[in-house]
């Protein structure tokens, strides 16, 4: 089969066959199909997009590029929960322990960075001695062990989507509605998932800016998730101002763990909405996978296994599993940007605006994340954002701080995010976290 000929027939808008689909996947997985023939067929795949069909059979050829991972004998239920990505979003760090310390398995494979939207493996890798290189095998051991395994792709599972997921980040093809469903939904089919939680973002600093948009992309998901004998469930939450208090990988794995080892009520107001996210997301889980009869159950047992320490103490565990030399008890191993700037209010009022796209982007140019595949990412650079849309504030008010290598980054830094967060004289009410519950 010739490659040139499935370009061609994307770019004038014609139906692949599943024979086309799989041969796509197996090349773009054994290396057989050069960066370059890749790249032209996912800007014809974005020009043109695929059919839900032709998504589903492009999904299962995904999965299919490597091996099934096989959960037989690890303990029920198994629940994978998964965000469409976002600016601040560092929920996993907080849930997936969060679940297995409910008694869930959640078995998890999880990507790098991709454009101003961050990767959880990123930001586990801000963990000394942290490693994302698990087999197969590893997984299931560890799974079978403490409940939990989070692992990068490997070429042993979906190497198709590791193929096409870093080359989509430098062909500005990230926000391709079919492209997002067959990544997503192939590393679950891959990783053994029965139940998965997906957490579809709306809002600038997502890849859906409008509802609906964003609710297209959900019941997308919730379509092909079904078709390939997934149980699939998808909420729609806020992403028109970060997720959370932080963005940047080291800032958001310090803000993961106030959130496991502090009471809520000292928590900053940000990482308050961050910590309802988690509890909803968790409830959801409990419920939807029978651990839970009600929502009300669901939420006390979410509550309970946080204000206990159970969370936390799964947390440590889950690291030190996959070989951290630390833990989440004692945060003076977190790396520190050399410097701090901060941005001040200069006039009283209400946070009216906090733009969550232009936030990731100045912590793209910080370094927080690849503008090729092949970057180097600080790990210590991002920003603080202090307040929320919503918020009532003094003149004065420390709105944000940016975290950077040099005094050069943070000034370019600043001379954009003054124009990120406004202040205005009429009040506006908060965003709600939820936009369309799952």
């Amino acid at each position: 089969m010739d490659f040139r000929t499935i370009i061609a027939k994307r770019r004038e808008g014609m139906a692949h066959s599943k024979e086309e689909l799989e041969f796509l996947a197996n090349g773009a997985a054994s290396g057989d199909i050069p960066d370059y023939q890749l790249s032209a067929w996912l800007m014809a795949a974005y020009l043109k997009p695929l059919t839900d069909a032709e998504t589903g059979m492009l999904t299962v050829a995904m999965a299919d590029s490597g091996e099934r991972l096989d959960l037989t004998g690890v303990p029920k239920p198994w629940v994978d929960k998964h965000s469409t990505g976002g600016v601040g979003d560092k929920t996993t760090l907080v849930l997936a322990p969060l679940l297995a310390a409910c008694g869930l398995t959640v078995v998890k494979m999880s990507g790098r960075g991709l454009g101003i939207t961050g990767g959880t493996i990123d930001k586990l890798h801000a963990i000394p001695g942290f490693s994302s290189d698990l087999t197969p095998k590893k997984m299931i051991a560890q799974a079978k062990k403490i409940g939990i395994a989070v692992a990068g792709q490997t070429n042993h599972l979906a190497p198709a989507d590791k193929a096409l997921y870093a080359l989509r980040d430098v062909t500005e093809t990230v926000s391709s509605l079919p492209l997002i469903v067959s990544s997503i939904l192939s590393k679950k089919i891959a990783g053994g998932a029965e139940t998965v939680i997906l957490d579809v973002k709306c809002g600038s600093g997502s890849f859906n800016p409008t509802r609906e948009q964003a609710e297209k992309l959900a019941d997308a998901l919730v379509s092909v998730g079904k078709h390939a004998g997934l149980r699939v469930f998808a909420g729609i939450t806020d992403m028109d101002q970060p997720l959370g208090r932080t963005v940047g990988n080291a800032l958001e794995v310090a803000e993961a763990i106030e959130v496991l080892t502090k009471p809520e009520a000292e928590l900053r107001s940000n990482t308050k909405r961050f910590r309802e996210l988690c509890r909803y997301y968790g409830a959801i889980a409990l419920r939807v996978s029978g651990v839970a009869s009600s929502s009300g159950e669901a939420l006390e047992r979410i509550e309970d296994t946080l204000k206990g320490g159970r969370a936390l103490e799964k947390a440590n565990e889950w690291i030190k599993a996959q070989g951290a030399t630390v833990d989440f008890g004692d945060t003076t191993w977190i790396p520190r940007a050399a410097v701090q700037l901060d941005l001040h209010a200069q006039i009283a009022g209400c946070v009216g605006k906090v733009d969550a796209r232009t936030i990731g982007e100045i912590a793209l140019d910080l370094g927080a994340g690849r503008k090729t595949k092949d970057d180097e990412i600080d790990l210590s650079a991002g920003l603080e954002i202090h307040v929320k849309v919503g918020d009532l504030i003094s003149q004065d008010h420390k709105l944000a701080t940016i975290h950077a290598a040099t005094q050069e980054l943070a000034d370019a830094a600043m001379a954009r995010l003054i124009h990120a967060i406004q202040v205005q004289t009429a009040p506006i009410p908060p965003r709600p976290i939820l936009i369309r519950p799952a």
